[in-house]
């Protein structure tokens, strides 16, 4: 289960359709290539072009061969998060349903319009940028928990 402390502030403004982006509370450039920076240190995930974003997002795609969640673990093929450039920040990715209530609860996310349409997972949440160092460990924290739902799986592989 995840552990995550409530975020500070309001939430920021995003658009409400494709492209679902943050409007508001962007991180600094600096702050944006430090976040990247961790971002792309897991064991078993490539750092690719996303193919569900917009030009220049960065995906989280968990590697070929790799046991799955088939079900919910991705947005599209083995894509599971994806971030923003540095003008927004924010990312998407896909969460276990308990993970996902508590993204939105601890007002660290919210619901991708499309989410629980076509095949889109019903858990498909854009994850707000962090502002600063402390907020790039709690993102940091979620971000794992979505790479959990990838690998959580009963044996299948994509």
């Amino acid at each position: 289960m995840l552990q995550i402390s409530t975020r500070e502030g309001e939430r920021p403004e995003t658009t409400n359709t494709n492209p679902h982006e943050q409007l508001t509370q962007n991180p600094s450039v600096e702050c944006h290539q430090l976040f990247k920076e961790k971002l792309f240190h897991f064991d078993k995930v490539s750092r690719r072009p996303s193919i569900i974003s917009v030009p220049g997002a960065e995906a989280l795609w968990l590697e070929e061969g790799e046991p799955c969640n088939c079900t919910n673990g991705f947005m599209i093929e083995r894509e599971f998060a994806h971030i923003h450039p540095a003008y927004d920040g924010s990312l998407h990715m896909a969460l276990s349903e308990e993970d996902f209530k508590t993204v939105i609860d601890k007002q660290w996310g919210e619901r991708h319009p499309l989410a629980g349409k076509g095949p889109i997972p019903e858990t498909i949440a854009l994850v707000y940028a962090p502002r600063d160092i402390e907020e790039i460990d709690t993102v940091m924290k979620i971000v794992n928990a979505s790479l959990k739902n990838a690998k959580t799986t009963k044996g299948t592989a994509l």
